[in-house]
């Protein structure tokens, strides 16, 4: 899997409190950005997450190219419909010879890898053999979810927020887990006042919406 931040809002935080600093003060558009020094940002960034005015950072966007991953995942990633996607087409790029995602616990166990690699052959076979009779966008019916693809994606913060919440968590599937950990590693960069302190509600809440079905990791830390 590789993940790369490749645009975002010049100066995510400032914008944000900028933003914010609209809603809270008489300045006009033209003063905004005045005399917002790192630690009038930092401030302003601290008294939106204390009174839950998320609003401001909707004005800060990202954008990852994403890689190496399943559509398995992408299935899962495009729920969050609060972004902007543009996929690898199925349609229009042949398969001929596609590379496919292996779950850790396959490629742990040899029966289970043996069984799935020998499906993997056979299921381009049968892609390559179709795509000679029919159109390639009927040939496409028969790939597997462990197909791997390319997909670019574009989120606010707010709704990056929102996605960390429910992928960093221990229950969420592994690897789009492992791309909430990827992309926050990224933003990071950025915007570490924003998402510095971002995980899952056992984390940021100290509490698990889970119920009797939590992980009880949040426990550990309480």
């Amino acid at each position: 899997m590789h993940v790369c931040l490749i645009n975002h809002t010049p100066e995510p935080e400032k914008t944000i409190a900028a933003a914010a600093r609209l809603c809270y003060s008489r300045v006009g558009a033209d003063e905004l950005m005045d005399e917002l020094t790192a630690e009038k940002i930092s401030s302003l960034l601290e008294k939106l997450t204390a009174k839950g005015h998320h609003s401001p950072l909707e004005h800060a966007s990202f954008t990852f190219a994403i890689q190496g991953v399943s559509r398995a995942l992408t299935h899962q990633l495009v729920r969050h419909r609060i972004a902007s996607y543009s996929q690898q087409s199925q349609r229009y790029v042949r398969e001929d010879n596609f590379d496919y995602v292996v779950p850790p616990s396959i490629a742990a166990n040899e029966k289970a890898k043996e069984i799935f690699e020998r499906l993997m052959m056979e299921i381009r076979d049968a892609y390559r053999q179709l795509a000679a009779e029919v159109p390639v966008e009927d040939a496409r019916y028969v790939l597997p979810n462990a197909c791997e693809t390319k997909i670019v994606c574009t989120f606010n913060a707010r709704s990056l927020i929102n996605f960390f919440r429910h992928r960093l968590c221990r229950r969420a599937q592994w690897e789009i887990r492992l791309l909430a950990e990827k992309m926050l590693a990224e933003v990071r960069k950025v915007a570490p006042t924003v998402f510095g302190q971002i995980g899952p509600p056992c984390v940021m809440d100290g509490r698990c919406p889970e119920g009797e079905h939590g992980c009880g990791g949040y426990k550990k830390q309480g």
